[in-house]
């Protein structure tokens, strides 16, 4: 059975003639007759009763009919559909990101998006750097912003901005009073830390290594899995942490936190803009991809 099976099907049954079907369908009336044939034939069932009066569907045709009815109906809507999906009037973005991406860059992005392409639905998914890529790899979503760069052949990775990474305490904590602290001072503090697969602690990590502090040297007092928990830890005064300058502003304008400087340890990072490599990107996708990179691209 195939679409034009069923198309020829439809048109018999509807007009009651196969010289009729013939000629909406552009076919001969003989390959009518052979389409027909065919269906019964697969089916092992008469589909229709040809009488004085015209043909007409048997009981087991009108179930076909139904059904195909159905069929050539959805199948006329996907050029359409096809349409208005490259037109961005009726498509979906589906997209990942790691916390702060998803958190503060494509919430700014996302007004100007929809400004332009009204039509489209956006979908977000959010989880750290490694999960995101995951989900790329499994076609969950079509693009994504990570903050590290991983070592996967199957992925394009696209820089997109730097972040400063600083470190965070308390307002009254005994560093906020400070100009700068060794890095040495690092050793006599407690830490809240993003879990494994964080952009931000494999940042810090690699960091600290290359400045010449093991991870096993810090004190880590809580492993959290969001950076909104690791800001209520610090500003709870439960330790200080490495965190995003991006996510911080509020609090640093309130006054509820302070940044502190490291002598000779500058921490930064770039973000990544990451799809599959040598697939071709959606409409959608490939608009929202511009955009991000007309708003944070390195030419910014």
């Amino acid at each position: 059975m195939n679409l034009k099976q069923l198309e020829v099907f439809l048109a018999v049954a509807e007009t009651g003639s196969f010289s009729r079907a013939a000629e909406i369908t552009f076919i001969t009336q003989s390959t009518v007759s052979q389409h027909i044939s065919s269906l019964e034939s697969e089916f092992d069932l008469k589909l229709l009763d040809r009488t004085g009066k015209g043909v007409f569907p048997t009981e087991g045709g009108k179930i076909l009919l139904e059904h195909a009815r159905q069929i050539i109906s959805k199948a006329r809507e996907i050029p359409l559909a096809l349409k208005r999906f490259k037109g961005l009037e009726d498509a979906v973005v589906k997209m990942g990101a790691s916390n702060i991406p998803g958190n503060y860059m494509i919430p700014a992005a996302l007004p100007l998006f929809l400004k332009r392409y009204s039509g489209v639905t956006f979908t977000l998914l959010q989880g750290d750097s490694r999960e995101t890529l995951d989900r790329l790899q499994k076609e969950e979503i079509e693009i994504g912003i990570v903050g590290s760069l991983f070592d996967d052949d199957d992925v394009f990775f696209l820089p997109l901005g730097r972040d400063k990474i600083a470190l965070v305490v308390k307002r009254d904590h005994r560093w906020a009073r400070k100009k700068q602290i060794s890095l040495n001072e690092l050793l006599e503090e407690k830490y809240i830390v993003r879990e494994a697969g964080s952009g931000t602690e494999k940042t810090v990590r690699e960091a600290l290594v290359k400045a010449g502090i093991k991870p096993a040297q810090m004190k880590v007092q809580a492993s959290l899995g969001s950076n909104e928990a690791v800001k209520q830890a610090v500003v709870s005064g439960i330790g200080a942490a490495f965190i995003s300058e991006m996510s911080i502003k509020k609090e640093l304008a309130q006054g509820d936190v302070a940044t502190v400087k490291i002598k000779g340890l500058t921490i930064s990072r770039r973000f990544y803009l990451i799809s599959r490599l040598g697939r071709d990107l959606s409409p959608p996708a490939r608009a929202f991809f511009n955009l991000l990179l007309e708003m944070y691209g390195d030419d910014k």
